[in-house]
């Protein structure tokens, strides 16, 4: 018999002897076809269905009663993704082996959520991906382990982590945003991918949705792992086969960038206070060994052995090489000390370099920070940092120009506390200036090529130079009365009284007059456009003839007090 089209939504003329074609409106992927003289399955209304004798219609064989109409289905199911769809969310279809674990009304619940979620993916902006995942999440809930609702979710979380990777800087600055980042999206992804791929191990679109999350974790190796077992199961998959190429493009650049495997060492040859191959190692009549630089910088706020806090009698600058320690790194470690002397030149020639900027306030060589990083962008950066040299710029917004201030000043992170939804509070000090060449977006923050900036010293044995030692000294120990007559009037106010502690113990040497420049400035209250004065300036002099100023000025308020 001839059976015309079951509802409005369905065009098709279908003809199959002694059976009754009916779809179901509510599941627009799906249709039945059923014995006509023993209906099981009747369509009431298109928000209605109803079933009798089930556990019959179930017992039949699935070609006899199963038919996926083309022209309700919302797109054909091929063997293989192809690249535009890597990232789809699949319809929702209601499978026939579990038809009992749900009721009616639950599944239609459950199925009106998955499509809301797809719906709310589809229009592409982030705050319908975060609607997805809400979606997704309490399908979930109602039916655990579906494949269909954690492949959905997972590539709503691998669209938000592409989308916050993409999202300028600029836009950033305008409109911050909170939430996860980039990063912790990305696992999110791979937990729900691995799960997929458990329950669909045959499916091609659960090893894509896993390298995809891999490829955002920057775990390469693993990524190149789950295409290939991919591949095994479909040769010709397009979008499998353009993960793989563009996988071995980056690795490439990561290559080239890197160059070749460094053999591994021991830390016997690492200097405790930076963490590197010893670099112009000097041994303590302690007996302790560490690079001259980092010793230099150590005894400016004192003279004790950092490890074992013997008084040395010992000038970094004057003392010797120990000859056979760097030897032995020479020899053995010939391309990592080249590469650790270079770092060093280009601490001290000032050369050009890649910084990460955080654009918030302007900051000081020798100030302290306090930051709360809550942005995902930033989150991203600190993770990124901590696993490096743990130092960034931080630099100003200028209204003038509508972008970042064109000097900044690079901060260390001393202390960094994470916290367990991904957020951190960093303690940062201000260690040294630089001028911004130009800068650009990377991973939604902006970094920059920055060139190293000092300031203008005169000759060694000149007048000029003796002239302003002489004002460092004079200038220092005025410095120490002023903060031993704020302490003892701040001895009550806690808060005060510790932060003066912090900067009495932050003074460098008095012969190191530009640091101690810096300084200086830093006991006072400072606009944000009178420090990037003292940034751009680079005559020490004048610098510490502004902060005296200051800091007489602070007195004279005191005074009148």
């Amino acid at each position: 018999m001839l059976v015309r089209a079951c509802n409005e939504g369905c065009k098709n003329e279908h003809e199959f002897p002694n059976y009754t074609y009916v779809c179901s409106p509510p599941f627009p992927t799906r249709a039945s076809i059923l014995p006509a003289p023993e209906p099981t399955l009747l369509i009431l209304a298109p928000s209605a269905l109803l079933i009798r004798n089930p556990r019959r219609w179930r017992e039949e064989p699935e070609s006899d009663r199963i038919l996926l109409c083309p022209s309700m289905s919302g797109r054909e199911s091929p063997p293989g993704l192809s690249p535009e769809l890597v990232e789809d969310v699949e319809d929702y279809i209601w499978p026939n082996d579990v038809e009992e674990s749900l009721r009616w009304d639950r599944f239609r619940h459950v199925f009106d959520l998955v499509q809301n979620g797809n719906k709310a993916f589809r229009e592409n902006r982030l705050e319908c991906f975060e609607e997805a995942i809400s979606c997704y999440s309490r399908a979930n809930n109602i039916k655990p382990s579906d494949p269909v609702i954690l492949g959905n979710r997972c590539s709503t979380y691998i669209r938000i982590s592409l989308y916050l990777r993409r999202r300028a800087a600029s836009a950033s600055e305008y409109q911050a945003l909170n939430g996860l980042d980039p990063t912790m999206h990305a696992e999110l992804a791979l937990k729900d991918a691995e799960k997929v791929l458990s329950l669909r191990t045959n499916a091609i679109r659960s090893y894509i949705l896993k390298a995809h999350a891999l490829f955002l974790l920057e775990k390469y190796e693993a990524a190149r792992d789950a295409i290939l077992s991919g591949l095994q199961i479909d040769p010709f998959s397009k979008t499998l086969q353009a993960l793989l190429q563009n996988l071995e493009r980056t690795q490439a650049t990561l290559m080239a960038r890197k160059g070749h495997e460094k053999p591994e060492r021991t830390d016997d040859f690492d200097c405790t206070l930076c963490l590197k191959l010893f670099y112009e190692p000097i041994t303590t009549p302690c007996g302790h060994s560490f690079c001259r630089s980092c010793l230099f910088q150590s005894m400016d706020r004192g003279n004790k052995c950092p490890l074992c806090r013997t008084v040395l009698f010992i000038s970094p600058r004057t003392s010797s090489v120990n000859v056979t320690l760097k030897n032995i790194i020479q020899r053995n470690f010939p391309e990592e000390y080249a590469e650790r002397k270079t770092e060093h030149q280009s601490l001290t020639n000032f050369g050009n370099d890649l910084v990460p900027l955080f654009v918030m306030d302007i900051v000081i060589p020798c100030q302290k920070y306090n930051l709360h990083i809550f942005e995902p962008r930033y989150r991203l950066m600190v993770r990124r940092i901590m696993e490096g040299n743990h130092r960034m710029g931080m630099v100003m917004h200028d209204p003038s120009t509508g972008s970042v201030a064109d000097f900044a000043c690079e901060v260390e992170i001393t202390e960094c506390e994470p916290l367990p939804d991904g957020r951190f509070f960093i303690e940062v000090e201000g260690r040294r200036r630089f001028h911004i060449l130009h800068s650009w977006d990377q991973d939604g923050y902006r970094v920059a090529e920055v060139e190293w900036i000092q300031d203008i010293h005169p000759q060694d044995g000149t007048t000029e130079q003796a002239d302003l030692q002489e004002l460092t000294n004079n200038v220092a120990e005025h410095a120490t009365a002023w903060l031993s007559k704020a302490k003892e009037a701040n001895r009550r106010d806690q808060a005060r009284y510790e932060k003066l502690l912090s900067l009495e113990s932050m003074m460098p040497s008095a012969q190191d007059p530009e640091r101690f420049s810096f300084w200086l400035n830093t006991l006072t209250s400072r606009r944000s456009a009178e420090k990037m004065e003292l940034l751009r300036l680079r005559d020490t002099r004048e610098r510490i003839s502004r902060g005296l100023i200051y800091l007489r000025a602070e007195e004279q308020s005191c005074r009148v007090q």
